[in-house]
């Protein structure tokens, strides 16, 4: 009886198993979701002011369904669209990121680029993401100047550790943007500064949310800090959230709106669009994008 007992526990287990690998690989991770969230950071009488959020699409080759979500972005008609970084998975990623793009070139925009818009994926035990220094492996050489040039050529701006104003909603703002700090592109010392006195509204960029930058943005005065990287967590844990983040966020903070430690800034880290091509999977993190409300303090 009790072997008998054993054995069936193992077969629901095994069933319960299967079932949520497959929920989690063919259901949710393309269960687009759009998040709104309203964000003060705006000088009082200010009209609100509406940013769309992308990050993480880590498109492969013939991922129609994608595509189309993202592109129908385009109807919410954005001030600003922002993107923070790894758009591909794979070298003939491009014509996708771009059929996926298009609607939205003709808006206002800024980017970074993350290690995954640089090189590709490769393959690594997903139990690692739980080791405090982990090495990083780079994969093929991805086509990021024929990204970059699309991007820039529609007039939105390079934020790769750059800084620059740009017109958007009828108003100017503040922009600054690191390379990816989770690979050590970074160099935020290039463009440190506090802003414009005359600055109504700063906003910063950087794929990977690491503490280290994002303090110097805040301390810099920049009111909005905009990241992705971390998935979410992609696979959680209800009631529990993400296990880890892959970067010096703690795990409460590895999506959603949150205000930056010791400082007036707010952080919104997005949980993507994609996934690691090896780790095809979500969970309780379904893949989003997000429209940042500004409003008036």
């Amino acid at each position: 009886m009790r072997k008998r007992t054993l054995f069936r526990l193992a077969a629901g287990t095994a069933v319960a198993g299967a079932a949520t690998l497959a929920y989690a690989s063919l259901v949710e991770r393309n269960m687009f979701t759009l998040r709104r969230y309203d964000v003060p950071v705006l000088p009082t009488d200010a009209e609100p002011l509406r940013v769309l959020h992308l990050s993480d699409l880590h498109m492969m080759p013939n991922q129609q369904r994608k595509q189309d979500w993202v592109a129908s972005l385009a109807a919410l008609d954005p001030d600003l669209v922002v993107v923070t970084g790894d758009n591909m998975a794979h070298p003939d990623a491009v014509p996708g990121v771009l059929r996926a793009l298009q609607p939205l070139l003709d808006l206002p925009g800024a980017f970074v680029f993350g290690s995954n818009d640089y090189t590709g994926p490769v393959w690594k035990n997903p139990f690692t993401y739980f080791l405090p220094d982990r090495e990083y492996s780079e994969g093929v050489p991805l086509p990021y100047e024929e990204l970059r040039d699309v991007f820039t050529g529609a007039g939105w701006a390079d934020l790769n550790n750059a800084r620059t104003t740009l017109k958007a909603g009828g108003r100017e703002i503040e922009l600054v943007g690191v390379d990816d700090p989770h690979v050590e592109r970074d160099d935020y010392d290039a463009v440190a500064g506090p802003i414009g006195s005359g600055s109504a509204l700063a906003i910063a960029l950087s794929h990977s949310p690491e503490p280290v930058v994002l303090d110097r943005m805040a301390a810099d005065g920049f009111g909005l800090l905009l990241a992705g990287h971390t998935h979410g967590g992609q696979v959680c844990v209800p009631g529990y959230g993400a296990l880890v983040t892959n970067c010096g966020l703690p795990r409460s903070m590895a999506r959603g709106l949150h205000r930056w430690p010791g400082s007036d800034s707010w952080l919104h880290v997005s949980a993507g669009l994609g996934t690691h091509p090896t780790a095809p999977v979500r969970f309780a993190c379904p893949p989003e994008a997000s429209v940042l409300t500004l409003i008036p303090r």
